[in-house]
């Protein structure tokens, strides 16, 4: 992004992995290929009993992180495939929640699967959270100490985000979406 000046700006990221436990959070600005990690850390739900009010504490508190510092981009990590149908409800509806806070605040907002994150990352799609979190030490200017990989994985959510802005034709190139899926699936496409 450019000022009228043509001097390169910045853009402030949120990254979120969305947990009903603990939900992962990180906020970082780019300038050109210049990543700045600001805050991350993590939102405790487990306090919380029911269901319900820890969806309400991930919206309201979320709203508090978008509210101190203002970013205009939110990028959250899409739930993946699970064998527990009820712990995947419940991640949906984390994510769900976290996606209209940001909604609610005006962000513009992505989802990328975890694979896809590891991969912008580290190159390798099935790469450990370990893994993730030692190349996040080497792209991030800033050191950072945090305990908990939710709040790694939300800046590995938000450093995919920037990525993918960088190359927006990265995707296209590798021909994903519809064409590519019936390319791939013809046997799923309906005769009529």
């Amino acid at each position: 992004m450019f000022s009228d000046m043509g001097k390169l700006i910045q853009k402030r990221i949120l990254g979120v992995d969305p947990g009903t436990n603990i939900l992962g959070y990180a906020i970082i600005d780019v300038q050109g290929q210049d990543i700045k990690l600001i805050q991350m850390g993590t939102i405790h739900l487990q306090k919380f009993e029911d269901h319900q009010t820890k969806l309400k504490e991930i919206y309201l508190q979320l709203q508090e992180v978008i509210e101190t510092f203002l970013p205009q981009e939110m990028a959250i990590e899409s739930p993946f495939y699970g064998k527990n149908v009820q712990s995947m409800l419940k991640l949906g509806r984390a994510q769900g929640v976290s996606i209209a806070a940001g909604i609610t605040m005006g962000l513009n907002i992505q989802e990328y699967s975890p694979k896809k994150i590891k991969q912008s990352v580290t190159g390798n799609g099935n790469a450990s959270k370990e893994q993730v979190s030692g190349m996040l030490r080497h792209i991030v200017t800033e050191p950072f100490f945090e305990k908990h990989f939710d709040a790694t994985d939300a800046l590995a959510t938000a450093v995919c985000h920037h990525q993918q802005l960088q190359n927006p034709m990265a995707s296209l190139a590798k021909g994903s979406g519809w064409a590519k899926f019936l390319k791939e699936n013809p046997g799923r496409i309906a005769k009529l």
